[in-house]
Parts: C-alpha cells; structure tokens; sequence
C-alpha cells in the first residue's frame, strides 16, 4: 500500500509515526506527495511539511482518536462484517425523514446510544434518518459545522467503526441514512489544510469565513472523493448539502460543482445497485439545483424548502419579524402548498430586491423536503425555543397535520413529534477562551441588533447550554406529549395506508385561503382543512367522504350528514371512503 497527501505548497513532506524513523516523500505531479510506507491499521501517524519539526494531521484523516489537533490513525473501512447485504435502499419518494444531531439525541450522546432508538423511529413510521455532521471538530460538543476533518468521524460520537455500526443497524431496522456534509467552509480552531494548499479562496468568504477554493481541481476533488466515502465505504444512503449557496466558483467554470457531484453520486448508485439521493440546502430557490443535468440543470435529486417552513410558521405564530414578514400574506400558505417557493421571482423585502425562480409543474413534489421545525430554524433563535415553547397543544397538532400531508418530502427535527419542552440552543465547545468569547460575543451582539435583552441569549460555550439542549425521552410519555406523539404516528400511518398522501403530480396540489386563518389545501382526491381562526368551522363534504384524522372534528368517523365541524385551532384530513375508493379505482382500472 501507498500513502499520498496533496501539499502543493510545502518543499518536503515527511510521515512521521510514533515510534519509527520518519519517511521522505517523493514529490510526484500536481502537488502530490506519494511513499510506500503506509500506517497499520489503528497506527497513528501525521505529516511534517517542509523544516518544521510538528505533524499534522492527515487531510483526509479517517479517525482522529486524540482530536483534530493531533496524529491521525488509520482505520481500515474493509474490516467491519456488514450484515446489509441484503439491503436494496430506499427511495425519498413517499419517505419521512428524521433529522437528529448525535450528541443531544440520547442521554449518552453517540451512535450506538442513537442506535438504540431505531426500533422506536420505525415505529413512528420514519424511513429515513437524518444526521447532523459528524466530521470530526474541536471540542467535546457542537452542531457539528465547525468541522475541520470532513473524512473523520467525531471520537466523542464513538468514532468510525460506531458510525460504521449505526448504519448497519438502521439499514437492519429498514431506514435509509442520510449524512449532514458541509463542503463551504471549515471551522476555526485545528484547520492546518492552508498549511498544505490552498484549500481556500482569497478574498471575500461567506458567512462563516474563508470560502472551499473550487478552482482547485484537487479541492473539487477533496469534496467529491468525501462525498463518495459516505456512500461507498459508510454505506450512507443520501447525503444533505449544506448552505450550496456559499459554493462559489469562478466564472466560466465548464461544470458546476453540483452537477459534478451529482453525475458521480448517480454512477455510484448504478455500481452499488440502490438509490443514493443529494439534497440541497439552498436558500436561492432556484430550480436549477432539481433539474435534471441534461436539461442545463445540477441534477440533485431533492432541496430544503425553507419558503415552505415561513410560511407554516407565520400562520402558527403570528411571527412577522425580519425574513418572516412577506410572509404574512395569508396566500403565501397555499402558494408554497401549490408551487415549493414563495418567492418565486417575486420582491423579497428581506433581500430588498426580486428572489427566485417558478419551478416547472413537472418536477414532483417529493424533491421538496418541507418542515415545521429543524435544526436551524429552532437553534439559530435566540434562546433556541421550540414551537412548543410557544404554542398551545391544539397549535402544534395543526402543525403536525400541515408537516405530515405537506406535498413535499416531510421531515421532522428531533422531538419534535412530541413537542419536545427541551429548548435546541447553539452550543459549542472551544478549548480556546479567546474563540468561546469572541464567539459568545458574536452571539450576543447579533441578537441584541435584532432588540433581544442579552441575558436571555445563553453562552454557547457555557456545558449548561449543551446539556439543557438534550432531549427528554421521559416526557414522551406524558400528558399532551404521549397525545401529540400518537397523533404524529397516526399521520404516518395514514401516509402508508393512503397513496393520495404521497402522490407527488404538482398539477393535483391545489389551495387557497377563505377567510382569516382558514386553508383548504388539496393533495390529488384528499384535502386538508386548516382552521386557526377563533371560530368554528362547518365544512360540506362531498358523498362518500371521510374524515380521515381531525385535530378538532366533531369526531373522526365517517361523514354522516355530509358536514363536519372544525373547532377553533385544527386541522383535519378529508378523503374517499374506502368504499368510494375502491370503486374508483374498479373504473380507473378498467378504463385502461
């Protein structure tokens, strides 16, 4: 075996392990470094580029047992017996996702610990499970984009083999994995890749720093090559892209980074023989990130709709502040149910200036990925306050009926499908004191900008933080909770039982608003009755309709007199009969 490391900037590169003689590399082509020593399996080892007399860590690091500051070891992915043969993956079409982060999901905060809660997403109906990054970091805890090692897995998170063990055991349970990855930028303590080439732009960053140098053929490659060790050596099923809007490249760069990914991803799922899906985190609304490579598109096969999230949580709260205020139209529910954007080309007073682009009726509703709560829009609050901090019980069940028949791909963040009373505070956990409190400070001054009082935004560097953000599994069980938890599981059992729930043809997705804080939203032959204004609501229904689940029916058996009652604060889901249906289908069938 051969060990290799792209250093274009460093005029010798040494191996070094502990123990043993340091290595030469031989400088070979295009910045590369080559030798045939090689690290053992479980041996740690680092480099030492130029004079210097200090390793670092391998840029492709696959486990970094001592942190991101130390030597890297090598781990060997062709050890671990999978048990998943006989696993034909899942598509995302008609599929719910569970998004978690791996240190607040359990008391004990690792995979094998997050592993022990498969059996109970299977139950909830979940089929896709969702894990915020867990490339490895500075620190003991965080959300996990401050990465600065994408190949390794956190230690505290049990490391590779426990990640290796968590797929494993959800492809066992039946549930597709897919890994939170951010190529945009990397964290601020223990980044040495400038050290070996310019892995970073010169120049304006983006938000969260140096931007990734794309006009590097071997950063794109960097990128690229990590995606598919998710997939191929993790066995992951799909992988979130995050914030694709802070990718930048040159102009006249024959093939977006995107559309690059996206055809190696598609060729990997032909070579494996299941599905892989990329999902886009994007806040462009542009629909070239859906649209198939061959129509001039990127080719990713699904995105984050965040329009869809401010739309659902304005008519829930009432919130208008900041990018939530165009919002407040009461039309722009039915149009992000109709169409996935809201700002569609339209004036994003937000933005102050036009927004987005309309997306053709014949992408499938499926790629739109929609949600009530995640893990941005609860924790990059203030305090990181949950809509169950907020919300009357009844509120959150219309919620959950909105999240639960929306056209797109639904997901849920942790907890959320019980109302969780645990708060999702931004939580960090650097050893530097003067980059916790230039971060605590950040923090702070950005909220008190928007008229927060500072003593209610927490210390993200403070461990209370971090511990107050963990969830608590003791309360699914009670009250309200254990109701709320039943009604979710009720909405996914009708997902599975009712195909007008999942069908994805846009031109049978109709809505409108009919009156202060009333929908109709239509999904193919059902239809969803949102009532959040302080009256009750008489509904006509057509015959041989039912009501398939109600938050506030009179009751929720099949319509006797052709009328139900929505109370103050509910939803409810009318649809044909089982009766009704199959005769329709009895004449579809036979009119073919």
């Amino acid at each position: 075996m051969t060990i290799e490391v792209w250093a274009p900037k460093a005029e010798r590169v040494r191996l070094r392990r502990p123990g043993r003689d340091d290595v030469e590399l031989v400088a070979t082509d295009a910045g590369w470094w080559r030798s045939d020593a090689s690290p053992e399996p479980g041996e740690e080892y680092g480099f030492v580029l130029g004079d210097a007399d200090v390793a670092r860590p391998d840029p492709r690091s696959r486990r970094q047992p001592r942190g991101v500051h130390e030597l890297s070891a090598a781990d060997d992915p062709a050890s671990f017996v999978w048990t998943d043969g006989g696993w034909s993956g899942r598509r995302l079409d008609g599929g719910l996702i569970y998004e978690l982060h791996v240190g607040t999901f359990t008391p004990e905060g690792t995979l094998d610990a997050a592993a022990g809660r498969l059996a109970y997403l299977v139950d909830l109906g979940v089929t896709h499970v969702e894990l915020l990054p867990v490339n490895a970091f500075n620190g003991t805890h965080n959300w996990g984009y401050d990465g600065v090692l994408w190949y390794a897995v956190q230690e505290e998170y049990g490391g590779p083999e426990a990640y290796r063990r968590f797929v494993d055991a959800a492809h066992a349970a039946g549930l597709a994995v897919i890994q939170d990855v951010v190529y945009n930028h990397l964290g601020p303590s223990g980044n040495y890749l400038p050290e070996f080439g310019p892995y970073l732009r010169e120049g304006p960053g983006n938000t969260w720093g140096a931007s990734v140098n794309l006009d590097e053929r071997a950063v794109r490659d960097y990128i690229v090559d990590n995606a598919l060790m998710w997939l191929r050596d993790f066995h992951v099923d799909g992988l979130r892209l995050d914030a694709v809007h802070a990718l930048h490249e040159s102009d006249g760069t024959p093939v977006h980074i995107l559309a690059e990914l996206s055809a190696r991803v598609d060729a990997l799922a032909e070579q494996v023989g299941r599905p892989l899906t990329l999902i886009a985190e994007s806040d462009l609304n542009d629909p070239v990130m859906i649209t198939p490579r061959a129509e001039g598109g990127y080719g990713i096969h699904a995105q984050w709709v965040d329009d869809w999230h401010h739309a659902a949580h304005v008519a829930l709260t009432g919130e208008t502040a900041g990018y939530y205020s165009d919002f407040a139209d009461p039309e722009a529910l039915p149009k992000t149910w109709r169409g996935g954007f809201f700002h569609d080309g339209t004036y994003s007073s937000f933005r102050e200036e036009d927004w987005g682009a309309p997306v053709s009726l014949d992408a499938p509703s499926w790629r739109f990925v929609e949600f009530a709560q995640d893990h941005d829009q609860v924790g990059n609050r203030a305090a990181g306050d949950r809509l169950s901090q907020s919300l009357s019980f009844e509120r959150l069940a219309v919620a959950a009926v909105l999240t639960m028949t929306a056209p797109g791909t639904p997901m849920l963040f942790m907890g959320e499908e019980w109302g969780a009373s645990t708060p999702w505070q931004f939580f960090t956990s650097h050893p530097e004191p003067e980059l916790a409190e230039a971060t605590r400070r950040g923090r702070t001054a950005e909220f008190a900008r928007m008229g927060w009082d500072p003593a209610l935004v927490p210390d993200p560097n403070d461990p209370a933080t971090f511990e107050r953000s963990k969830l608590d599994w003791a309360e699914a069980e009670q009250g309200d909770h254990a109701r709320l938890l039943s009604l979710y599981r009720g909405l996914a059992r009708l997902r599975r039982e009712h195909p007008e729930l999942t069908d994805s043809d846009r031109t049978g997705h109709g809505a409108e608003n009919v009156g202060p804080g009333r929908w109709i939203l239509h999904r193919a032959a059902a239809t969803v009755y949102v009532n959040l204004s302080d009256a009750p609501w008489t509904i006509e229904s057509g015959p041989g309709d039912e009501v398939w689940i109600s938050t506030g029916a009179a009751d929720g058996t099949p319509v006797p007199e052709g009328a139900f009652v929505l109370t103050p604060e509910s939803a409810g889901v009318v649809g044909p009969a089982a009766s009704s249906r199959m005769t329709r289908r009895y004449a579809e069938n036979t009119a073919e």
